[in-house]
């Protein structure tokens, strides 16, 4: 059987700080037959010829204008002729046998649609900032292994509800089957709504905890900026209507209320008016997610308890709270 082709997509916007450490690390891991899509998302830092004179074998793909994570992807995704499609963070810099780790778990697993590489903190490499998707209850949707040490990880391939976007391998035959990513979201969340139209469609997806890349999270936009928390609220509510089934989302509707109530309430309080505003947006849009939702619900084949198995209890408020915190100061540690 002939070895699957594989094509790497890295979207940069803007990236120049970061983009030339990350093809340096991944560079010597590709295959010799490899194909590399650099999608410029309208950047005015000059990656387009920068890149086309440092690395002449790439395709760079200029967009006029920014459209987004999700945009970017989809326009490298649609030009790729692999037969595996892995997406990289143009902040993310893969540690060797990353992508080698990657290859050998699809080829092993020819039923499985995606594979997620576990993200490091950058400045913390000891410490896992991402590895694939898990879902709650409420409909939040949340890192894996967010804090844990690499030391503790298992050594082979876990199942996972879905991949993180910035190191996620895509077999072709998924994103055929299921679509692209949801362009409109542009950035944040759009991974978990693939993630979950996957789902929907019994596609299986496995963390590969070798396949290790050091990330600076949040570079782009900001931990906890005003841009994040907006489209984080807007995205959240176009996933949990268009994706979830309605057995479920009768089932979760009063914990998904609830988590939007106190996150309304937290917003207003701290003076936050952006996580009201993306909630907003997404509910004055709520006939043309409900006309998104009957396309993809009407293409649903798994049965509700395949997917009830993978929603986790919500644990109480504080909880949530504490593991964000958490996160903040870890990232307010970093230097510089």
């Amino acid at each position: 059987m002939p070895t699957p082709l594989l094509s790497v997509i890295i979207v940069s916007w803007n990236g120049m700080r970061y983009l030339p450490q990350c093809l340096a690390a991944l560079q010597p891991q590709l295959p010799a037959d490899a194909e590399l899509l650099l999608v410029d998302n309208g950047s005015s830092d000059g990656m387009p010829a920068w890149a086309q004179t440092t690395y002449p074998a790439a395709r760079v793909l200029a967009l006029p204008r920014n459209l987004g994570f999700a945009g970017g992807v989809n326009a490298g995704l649609r030009a790729a002729s692999g037969d595996l499609l892995l997406l990289l963070n143009d902040d993310a810099f893969a540690e060797p046998e990353c992508i080698a780790a990657l290859l050998a778990t699809m080829r092993a697993t020819p039923n499985v649609g995606a594979a997620s590489g576990v993200l490091l903190f950058n400045h913390r490499p000891e410490l896992v900032a991402a590895a694939g998707i898990r879902v709650r209850r409420d409909g939040l949707a949340l890192d894996v292994w967010t804090g844990h040490r690499v030391a503790d990880l298992p050594t082979t391939p876990q199942p996972v509800f879905g991949a993180s976007g910035g190191a996620a391998l895509y077999r072709r035959a998924l994103l055929e089957d299921v679509g692209l990513m949801a362009a409109g979201f542009f950035n944040y969340l759009e991974d978990a709504d693939l993630a979950w139209r996957a789902r929907l469609r019994n596609w299986d997806t496995l963390i590969v905890p070798a396949a290790r890349a050091r990330h600076v999270y949040s570079a782009t936009s900001g931990q906890g900026s005003p841009f994040k928390q907006r489209l984080l609220g807007r995205n959240r509510l176009r996933t949990i209507i268009r994706c979830f089934p309605g057995e479920l989302l009768g089932r979760c509707l009063p914990a998904i209320l609830a988590y939007d109530l106190m996150a309304a309430s937290y917003g207003l309080t701290q003076r936050q008016p952006a996580m009201l505003a993306g909630r907003w947006e997404a509910l004055r849009e709520l006939p043309l997610l409900w006309q998104q939702r009957r396309i993809i619900q009407a293409r649903r084949t798994a049965p509700p308890g395949a997917l009830t198995h993978w929603l986790e209890a919500v644990p109480p408020p504080w909880h949530t709270l504490r593991a964000q915190r958490q996160l903040d100061a870890l990232l307010a540690a970093r230097p510089g």
